[in-house]
């Protein structure tokens, strides 16, 4: 898996995830969502520089010029409901995209630390030939995205994939290096080093998914 850490180099973006990490800050869950849009934007931006393009003309009202322009087939795929923000971003810049959703939630079948993700609801386009970008702002233990990739099997084999994340814990980059693809590429914002028993991001930013748009039974 080829990795682009953004948090290790001084960008903007690192303003971003600081305000999504403060606890202040975070009481505004309209602009939690909307840094995690920004993120979305400038991560998919870079991820951009690494497609194919072909050269078109593009007529003006003084002539004719030369461009280079996107040729890829792309699918944005999110996880439910965290994934929302950040593929609202990607979808900004990626307009002409395909998308994908897939709700995947932590099951703790005997109420102790370990857990099962479990994949309830799904919707995709065929994804045969297409580059496919996953997105999942939290990346802690890895295994939703272990079962959302296994969730996209029966849908085609895409040329290319891509996540975009928010903040990955080291662990969980290493497992999810271990079960997609060797070619795939990892967009993130920031690595944090550890886990919580139950596989929390230490020290993250909390539920992503409750900040952006409140708490849950």
């Amino acid at each position: 898996m080829i990795i682009h850490n953004f948090g290790a180099e001084n960008s903007l973006l690192n303003q971003f995830v600081a305000e999504l990490r403060d606890i202040n800050i975070q009481k505004d869950s309209m602009r939690f969502r909307r840094n995690i849009e920004r993120i979305g934007e400038i991560l998919c931006y870079e991820l951009s520089k690494t497609l194919n393009y072909k050269v078109s003309t593009v007529q003006t009202p003084f002539g004719h010029k030369a461009m280079a322009l996107p040729l890829d087939n792309l699918v944005l795929c999110s996880v439910l409901r965290a994934g929302l923000p950040l593929h609202r971003g990607l979808l900004n810049y990626f307009d002409k995209a395909e998308n994908a959703f897939i709700s995947a939630y932590r099951h703790h079948p005997a109420g102790g630390n370990e857990f099962d993700v479990i994949v309830k609801y799904f919707a995709a386009p065929a994804l045969g030939g297409k580059t496919l970008i996953l997105t999942d702002p939290m990346l802690a233990t890895g295994k939703t995205l272990e079962n959302v990739l296994n969730a996209l099997k029966n849908h085609g084999q895409p040329k290319q994939i891509h996540i975009i994340s928010v903040i990955g814990s080291k662990a969980g980059i290493a497992y999810v290096k271990s079960v997609f693809p060797e070619n795939t590429h990892l967009w993130i914002a920031t690595i944090d080093d550890e886990l919580t028993a139950k596989g929390y991001i230490i020290p993250g930013l909390g539920d992503a998914g409750d900040l952006a748009y409140g708490t849950k039974l």
